[in-house]
């Protein structure tokens, strides 16, 4: 998992220390990731939209969860959607 956001360096590290988060987050100043994930309409978006997207190990998009999903329920009620639907398409992991 890897986070992203238009925040710099410095203010994605406080802010993953301080939520402490296990997982990358990545500055996107240039907003390219938010534009080639549909994250951005343009160069001019303030904020990234809150999507998700899983990827295969060859980087190819499976799911894709729009911002209309991921803002239409809690942070953890999204979490599990994504946690069952990884582990039905690549396998349940969990002992």
């Amino acid at each position: 998992m890897i986070g992203v956001s238009f925040d710099t360096t410095n203010k994605n590290a406080t802010f993953k220390a301080n939520e402490e988060f296990d997982f990358p987050l990545w500055s996107d100043l240039e907003k390219s990731l938010a534009l080639q994930y549909g994250a951005a309409d343009g160069l001019i978006t303030l904020f990234a939209d809150r999507i998700t997207v899983i990827l295969d190990a060859e980087a190819n998009w499976v799911v894709f969860y729009p911002k209309t999903v991921v803002t239409s329920v809690s942070l953890y009620a999204h979490a599990q959607m994504v946690l069952d639907d990884l582990a039905l398409l690549f396998g349940d992991s969990s002992p």
